[in-house]
């Protein structure tokens, strides 16, 4: 995806002649502005999924001008660039500018859309964040910006529910995937050594993992051979029990990650998914189903709210318990080429970025 340039003063209207008696005068397209964390294409995960991939679609339809606004200049007015619809994701408003850019998107009209793939609001749910990653002023931020918000888009009905609980407008968006990123057809695992299956996610599965400890101790497939859990990220601690699989040195954002797993895909064997039952995994979206689908790797998920469904599109879902995920386990492996290919098919024809309708009916577009 191009980078987007994180001052938006340069589309602003400028001067010039009167056009002729008679002349037709066209209306230019809505200028969508957009706050995420990151710049230069550079951003975490859930900018890539949730918002810059679809402004990237948005901005080729020529439905509208899209650019990254650097929310403190907006906020203080240094960048006067009129903006029609405001987007702003989770906490990339910075909390002490929250009250000038409110006040200067009711003073010009601005349409503010908050964009939340998490639930913020749950006590449960804000104490499981605070745990794992957001400090007391970035949980404020997106509380501010939420319930200031004309609409909010999020991706899940239980999540809208939860929103809704709040008085608020939401447009549910489910997450989709860029195809062009990911490869085609299943992976051939690697033959040798133990069977691998792989297991990502953000600080905030920690306790999830600890479901799968007794699905994995002792763990063999049909034919014997030893399967192994590999994490990418989920937790800070080590155990035994799992093995870690580090990212690059330096860390790298969604797109080099993608590439990451594309390279590392004939590890593995599948993809897994734990959750364990509680509301704030019960309003997460399908997301690992698609991205361990266009890597290749057949899925298996808790059997809960959040996957349900993928059992139509190739998935297998577990209950709680050793048996269940080994069923399941050992199920994905027999009939991995048939579920990657019934899941893919899914994913690009009903789950893919692009110009999605209700995405569109948020912004005002």
């Amino acid at each position: 995806m191009a980078p987007f340039r994180s001052s938006v003063a340069r589309f602003l209207r400028r001067p010039g002649s009167a056009p002729a008696p008679g002349a037709t005068v066209s209306t230019p397209p809505p200028l969508v502005g957009f706050v995420v964390h990151g710049a230069g294409g550079v951003h975490p995960a859930s900018a890539h999924i949730r918002v810059t991939g679809r402004m990237s679609a948005l901005a080729a339809t020529g439905a509208a001008i899209v650019a990254q606004v650097d929310p403190v200049r907006w906020a203080d007015g240094s960048d006067t660039a009129h903006i029609d619809v405001l987007l702003v994701q989770r906490d990339a408003f910075p909390l002490a500018s929250v009250d000038a850019a409110l006040e200067r998107a009711a003073r010009e009209g601005t349409r503010i859309v908050a964009e939340i793939d998490d639930d913020f609001f749950s006590d449960d749910a804000r104490a499981r964040l605070a745990r794992a990653e957001y400090a007391p002023d970035r949980l404020e931020s997106v509380q501010r910006i939420v319930r200031a918000a004309d609409v909010v888009v999020t991706s899940t009905e239980p999540l809208g529910a939860v929103l809704r609980a709040e008085g608020l407008d939401v447009v549910v968006v489910p997450n989709a995937v860029q195809p062009g990123m990911w490869g085609d057809g299943p992976v051939r695992p690697d033959p040798d050594g133990p069977r691998r299956v792989l297991y990502m996610g953000s600080a905030t599965h920690g306790g999830d993992l600890d479901l799968l400890r007794p699905v994995f101790d002792g763990f063999a497939d049909a034919t014997g051979r030893p399967v192994r859990l590999e994490v990418i990220g989920v937790t800070d601690v080590d155990d035994q029990w799992f093995d870690r699989l580090p990212l690059p040195e330096g860390g790298t954002h969604y797109p080099e990650f993608v590439a990451f797993l594309r390279a590392n895909a004939s590890r593995w064997s599948a993809g897994v998914a734990p959750l364990t039952a509680d509301p704030f995994n019960d309003a997460k979206s399908d997301l690992k189903f698609l991205e361990y689908a266009m890597l290749g790797l057949p899925f298996v998920g808790s059997d809960r709210p959040s996957y349900a469904g993928v059992d139509a599109h190739g998935g297998l879902l577990a209950g709680d318990g050793v048996d269940p995920w080994r069923r399941a386990l050992l199920t994905a492996f027999a009939e991995s080429d048939a579920r990657v290919a019934l899941a893919q098919e899914y994913v690009r024809a009903e789950r893919s970025i692009g110009a999605e309708t209700a995405w569109r009916a948020a912004l005002g577009v």
